[in-house]
């Protein structure tokens, strides 16, 4: 027989042949339920840990003051022309220190009391802190941000004070012009 003859006498002998019936299939045991008596679902528990994330996400946004979370960014001559707008808010507010308005009192707590000016507008602010920044200095030109709130008296008081210090090209301009700048170097090495 040759190859052809072989494949046609295969084919007829599976044609040919009865389809033999599969075996029954013994009964499966029950699956087991997710369930059980009296205890909780799954799609519960996933539900509650979502539930849970969510209230730790809203607690850490809104479990601060919402003040904290959200601070204005302002110039001192904005606020000044409005002052009722921003009383009681979280403000940062830049200006420029008034020379000679530095005060220092100790008693009966310490703070510091300052202006700041913009443009013909002026804030007295007060810090009730004893320590302020080294580069904090009222003999020169500086512009200060503070940070805190504007009193329903018009003053400012505030819980941090940062200075603002020239860059090295603005204090390479100043000492042209004769200004004594913080932290410059001096002649012999020394700094200011």
């Amino acid at each position: 027989m040759d190859d052809d003859e072989l494949a046609e006498e295969l084919r007829r002998d599976d044609g040919g042949a009865e389809e033999e019936s599969p075996e029954p299939v013994a009964a499966r045991p029950a699956r087991p339920s997710a369930r059980k008596e009296g205890g909780i679902p799954a799609w519960a528990k996933i539900g509650a840990v979502f539930v849970l994330l969510g209230g730790g996400v809203a607690v850490l946004l809104f479990g601060t003051s919402a003040s904290d979370a959200f601070v204005y960014s302002k110039l001192v001559n904005e606020v000044m022309s409005e002052p009722d707008r921003y009383v009681g808010r979280e403000l940062r507010v830049e200006g420029q220190l008034e020379q000679g308005s530095v005060q220092f009192e100790d008693e009966p707590s310490c703070e510091h009391r300052f202006v700041l000016e913009r443009e013909g507008h002026a804030m007295s602010v007060r810090f009730p802190r004893c320590v302020v920044p080294d580069t904090f200095r009222d003999d020169m030109p500086m512009d200060v941000v503070v940070q805190g709130q504007l009193q329903t008296d018009g003053t400012f008081l505030a819980n941090q004070v940062i200075p603002r210090c020239p860059s090295k090209y603005e204090m390479r301009e100043r000492q042209q012009n004769g200004e004594q700048m913080p932290h410059a170097a001096v002649p012999g090495g020394e700094t200011s």
